[in-house]
């Protein structure tokens, strides 16, 4: 069997983490939701910069919308939503058999207003509007005034996508948040079970940033520790989530109809050569979680991935590795706040990218 359907058979969903208008009109998105179950789409500035730099469906539109008195934010937004909602559309009915729980789009707030709470809910209600789907996903960074944000957008019932986590420490701060925006949706007489959220925890960066610590540290025991910073987190997070939703904590909410907060691993490609390319897939499947996959990762796990439910395998491993870590010196919670900086640097790039391609 195709590995990419039987991760879905371990309760996990795959999505893909790209979108343009070549994928939509060459039928490639078409079949990567009929033959390989994909469940969702994720996007952000740096892949819509991609997709309208390189990619010929844009050109007709953009060169009218510069006849148009629109700021370069206004034409980006009018190329790009007719794209999310024709994804939403291709998985409406997936949304629908699934009862919500599956078949979503994420569509990011501008990376410029990651400081700005009130800015990113008036965003975020506005793109919430404009798209007018209900498998929509707003996506908002965990930053403190995104974590404000997240709050109030889930008490207005929009469903959100928690992008640049990358420590336990955000994984806690983001489900409070959830939490607390489900508790003022319901008091003030709306539906718990109508919106959905997933905290996408970055991976592959956190090797990235460890990995040269360790090294500068360069002891043999230090060295040992290479490659499995990132896994150990999202195990340990996925731990937290059982704990968090599957326990008394949740439970009146629960019984409301409200949803947990799903896991999602995010960054997912591997960038170190000497790791394997499904090191981000294979150790990290499980229920109630989402991969969202690059092309390149998701065509490996379609060649050669070994498919079995393994997220809980490892826990006291995990544990284990994140004192060893801490023995050697290395603040996991620090790690964490430089990664979401330099992650909303590089959003901030490919956005002044995009803005200077639109405007």
């Amino acid at each position: 069997m195709n590995p990419l359907l039987q991760v879905r058979q371990h309760g996990q969903q795959i999505w893909l983490d790209n979108l343009s208008r070549t994928l939509l009109n060459e039928g490639q998105l078409a079949r990567l939701l009929s033959d390989d179950g994909v469940a969702g789409i994720t996007t952000n500035p740096a892949i819509f910069q991609k997709a309208i730099a390189g990619g010929r469906y844009y050109e007709e539109d953009l060169t009218a919308l510069k006849q148009e008195a629109l700021s370069a934010e206004q034409r980006y937004e009018r190329l790009v939503i007719p794209d999310v909602r024709r994804a939403c559309d291709m998985l409406l009915p997936l949304f629908r058999d699934s009862s919500g729980a599956a078949g979503y789009v994420s569509l990011e707030v501008s990376p410029e207003l990651a400081a700005d709470t009130a800015g990113t809910v008036a965003a975020g209600l506005r793109l919430a509007k404009e798209v007018a789907r209900p498998n929509l996903l707003i996506k908002v960074p965990a930053t403190p005034a995104g974590l404000e944000a997240i709050e109030a957008l889930i008490g207005h019932g929009i469903s959100v996508n928690v992008t640049l986590m990358f420590s336990l420490a955000h994984v806690d701060a983001v489900a409070l948040a959830y939490v607390r925006g489900l508790e003022r949706l319901r008091a003030s007489g709306g539906d718990p079970g109508s919106v959905m959220s997933v905290a996408s925890l970055f991976l592959s960066r956190v090797d990235t940033l460890v990995d040269h610590q360790l090294e500068t540290i360069g002891t043999p025991a230090a060295l040992a520790l290479r490659g499995t910073s990132a896994v150990s987190t999202a195990k340990l997070a996925y731990a937290r989530y059982r704990e968090r939703f599957h326990g008394a904590e949740f439970a009146v909410l629960r019984a409301a109809g409200a949803r947990p907060q799903y896991m999602l691993w995010a960054s997912t490609g591997t960038k170190n050569p000497a790791y394997s390319d499904l090191l981000y897939v294979e150790p990290l499947i499980g229920p109630e979680t989402v991969n969202t996959l690059p092309d390149g990762t998701l065509n490996a796990l379609r060649d050669h991935g070994k498919v079995a439910s393994t997220l809980t395998d490892g826990i006291d491993e995990a544990r284990a590795h994140h004192a060893a870590l801490a023995g050697c010196g290395i603040d996991l919670s620090a790690a964490g706040e430089q990664l979401q900086k330099e992650g909303l640097a590089q959003f901030d790039e490919a956005f002044a990218k995009l803005l200077a391609a639109t405007a």
